[in-house]
């Protein structure tokens, strides 16, 4: 057995003046506090080491069902929050030491590179907390070989006979939804996603609840004005018929479900996405908090009489599409919007002590900044909250009401003035070149409203000097926000498959059994020849 003391002693003893013998008091007191801080490091090692196993010895005596709520909010950075923050604190005349909801979890960040490239895209990003594997840009629940990998969704409800749910403002067969629920090499092949998501594939029906928009990739191409499916499956009547699932298509259904909703519960909004927080009808589509609070409650209710716990993945997907075309008044909204929606987490995690809530994105979009040089003149150090919240419309439907208008031949400088300047954008002050680049304007090519996009966005930017590097990702780290049971384990910098790897802990799951199970199907193996990526235009961009 080693002695801890005379080992200290013999290779210290050349260096102190004075050795004190094994029997004096001040011997004692070094040796204890030697021991003490050896512990108190060898715990710190082991905790932050090994999360898997520091979670387990913690855990180990509490028998209570466990909730996840992982938050993603997509597209979102670190600058991003400031911008939020600050704003927040302008508009309502706050103390500068306010704090968003988020500010007051935050734990660390995570890096965001994917298999493929040091930038990378949210199927890769959200593979990595799904399945806790890094894979290549464009990769759905698969590895970078495109070999099915097993998600902590599907080993929450096959091997802990959870609930599991699914709400987000993208279509559910977009990118992030699409890689907790279905595996496929190519993130546009959304038909076989959806296909997979109603509980078509090797696992069977994975997902209980499922809330967004993207009805499109679920009716029939029979019925043109609402699908856009390259096949006439109408898999709505699949997912009624064949697997169990209510189906809510409008708002006042979704209004009327109540905590005992029965599940399996798909609720959509929109044909593709929902629409910008900014932009959004209330009447028509709910908001990302009012999906969440509504999921919360029926997942509870329901995982009260199960017993067995829910896992949720909630995303505020349009925070990356506004920061795609640079839209700072759009991303603002939909930020705020997110933030609600964690605050009303964090309200059930309190009161929920077993429930944890991980917060994050799956990378940043736009190469935000909160200042901006306009010109050659250095600049003064600002940027001006004030033009954001005069902008009344995203530049997405601005866009498309010039384009409408141009498009009918209704288009007139009174109109552009009036209409998309002055009470879109909150903008009096259009420079001549501005308007003349909107009077040159033709919707004649694939790009054309994108760019329309672009140049109404910029128009807000400049004035509000905030600067933009890319209409795409970046590689820049992102925060990480954790609350509940064990979330120190989060604390500090993690890849972000760390974070699959904790729910797995926190949950005790077997990805590896659900890959076996996947990839023991060969005819599921080989079904993606027969289907063909959906291309999108605008897509290409949100991505």
């Amino acid at each position: 057995m080693l002695d801890l003391e005379g080992y200290y002693y013999s290779t210290r003893r050349k260096n102190v003046r004075y050795n004190y013998g094994h029997g004096h008091p001040l011997s004692w007191f070094v040796s204890i506090f030697t021991l003490v801080a050896i512990s108190i490091l060898l715990v710190f090692i082991y905790i932050t080491d090994d999360e898997r196993v520091s979670y387990s010895l913690l855990n180990k005596e509490d028998q209570a069902p466990k909730n996840v709520v992982m938050m993603i909010s997509d597209g979102f950075g670190p600058a991003s929050e400031t911008f939020a923050r600050q704003y927040h604190t302008w508009r309502n005349n706050l103390q500068v030491s306010s704090l968003l909801p988020l500010d007051e979890i935050h734990v660390g960040q995570s890096r965001t590179q994917s298999s493929s490239s040091l930038v990378t895209d949210s199927a890769a990003g959200a593979t990595a907390f799904a399945c806790s594997k890094k894979s290549h840009n464009g990769a759905i629940g698969v590895d970078p070989q495109d070999q099915p990998c097993g998600t902590v969704l599907e080993s929450a409800k096959l091997h802990k006979k959870m609930l599991t749910g699914l709400v987000v403002t993208s279509r559910v067969t977009h990118a992030t939804p699409a890689s907790f629920s279905a595996h496929v090499p190519d993130r546009d092949m959304e038909d076989w996603i959806a296909e997979q998501q109603v509980g078509d594939n090797p696992l069977g029906r994975t997902v209980d609840l499922m809330f967004g928009g993207g009805w499109c990739h679920f009716y029939g191409n029979s019925t043109q004005d609402k699908s856009c499916r390259l096949d006439d499956r109408d898999l709505l009547e699949e997912a009624k018929t064949k697997h169990g699932w209510s189906v809510c298509l409008d708002r006042p259904h979704f209004d009327s479900l109540k905590k005992d909703a029965a599940l399996p519960l798909m609720a959509m909004f929109s044909p593709s996405h929902m629409s910008y927080e900014m932009d959004r009808d209330q009447q028509e589509q709910p908001s990302l908090h009012e999906m969440a609070h509504k999921a919360l409650s029926i997942l509870n209710h329901a995982s009260d009489e199960s017993g067995k716990g829910f896992f949720l993945m909630i995303e505020g997907s349009r925070i990356d599409m506004a920061a795609h075309t640079n839209d700072p008044a759009a991303h603002m909204h939909d930020i705020w919007e997110y933030q609600q929606t964690v605050e009303l987490v964090k309200d059930f995690v309190k009161s929920h002590p077993n429930t944890v809530l991980v917060s994050t994105s799956d990378h940043e979009t736009g190469g935000f900044t909160a200042g901006r040089q306009v010109g050659d003149v250095y600049p003064e150090y600002k940027w001006n909250p004030e033009i954001i919240s005069r902008v009344k419309k995203s530049s997405e439907a601005l866009a498309l009401a010039w384009s409408n208008a141009v498009d009918s031949d209704s288009a007139s400088s009174s109109y552009l003035r009036d209409v998309i300047f002055e009470q879109g954008l909150g903008i009096t002050d259009a420079m001549p070149e501005e308007i003349t680049w909107f009077a040159h304007w033709k919707n004649d090519n694939i790009d054309a409203i994108n760019q329309l996009s672009y140049q109404l966005a910029d128009m807000v930017s400049r004035r509000a000097l905030i600067g933009w590097t890319t209409h795409g990702h970046t590689a820049v780290d992102v925060n990480l926000y954790a609350m509940g049971p064990t979330t120190e384990a989060l604390r500090g910098s993690h890849e972000n498959t760390d974070i699959g790897d904790f729910i797995s802990a926190y949950l005790d799951l077997d990805l590896d059994d659900i890959t076996e199970q996947l990839n023991s199907d060969k005819d599921f193996l080989n079904a993606d020849s027969h289907y063909t990526p959906l291309k999108n235009n605008v897509d290409d961009y949100y991505h």
